[in-house]
């Protein structure tokens, strides 16, 4: 079974990763404490190759790395690369975000997940990125997920991500696109080993 490194220091990112990935014959396991990884590419795909190439070549095994945010139409892309960084909580950067938009017709918004997996050289041997449409509600709704899930509205299931089964939300979200992209050519890679 060969090891894959997640760059994250979040198990509940790890399990949601091996739901993805299971069947696939990885080994899963988070990224060592002490390794942390300066995002400083200014693309979400930039931001996923750098932590997964960092995390294989200090590991020396087979990484994966995610990068993921909110761009909202109205606001030029933003939060974007800055997401995370947009507020300490979540309803701090739900509030901000909300103030930002005011009452702006145009509530558009996709969430982007970037996903790229390093060889223990280093080197990228795949990445994929995947979109979600939506729309920002102009108040929270819904218990489940993180982030900005309570304002992020999927038209086509009358929801939010927030609204949402976890079966659902991996069904729509960017990160379950991402994965649709990427598991066929994972399946490929370990042909490779």
């Amino acid at each position: 079974m060969t090891v894959l490194v997640v760059a994250t220091g979040n198990p509940g990112k790890l399990r949601e990763m091996q739901t993805y990935l299971s069947g696939f014959g990885w080994e899963l396991t988070l990224k060592p404490e002490e390794l942390e990884i300066e995002e400083s590419g200014d693309t979400f795909m930039a931001n996923a190759c750098l932590k997964a190439s960092q995390v294989a070549q200090a590991t020396g095994e087979w990484a994966l790395a995610d990068d993921s945010g909110l761009e909202v139409d109205a606001l030029e892309g933003a939060p974007g690369i800055y997401s995370a960084r947009y507020g300490k909580t979540d309803p701090d950067r739900i509030e901000r975000l909300l103030n930002e938009l005011g009452n702006e017709l145009n509530r558009e918004a996709q969430f982007v997940c970037a996903i790229a997996i390093a060889r223990p050289d280093g080197a990228i041997a795949l990445q994929a990125e995947g979109v979600c449409r939506g729309e920002i509600l102009h108040a929270p709704r819904g218990t489940g997920g993180f982030g900005y899930d309570p304002i992020f509205y999927v038209p086509k299931e009358q929801m939010t991500f927030a609204e949402m089964t976890p079966e659902l939300k991996r069904q729509w979200s960017h990160r379950g696109q991402a994965f649709k992209i990427l598991l066929p050519q994972l399946q490929t890679l370990k042909t490779e080993d």
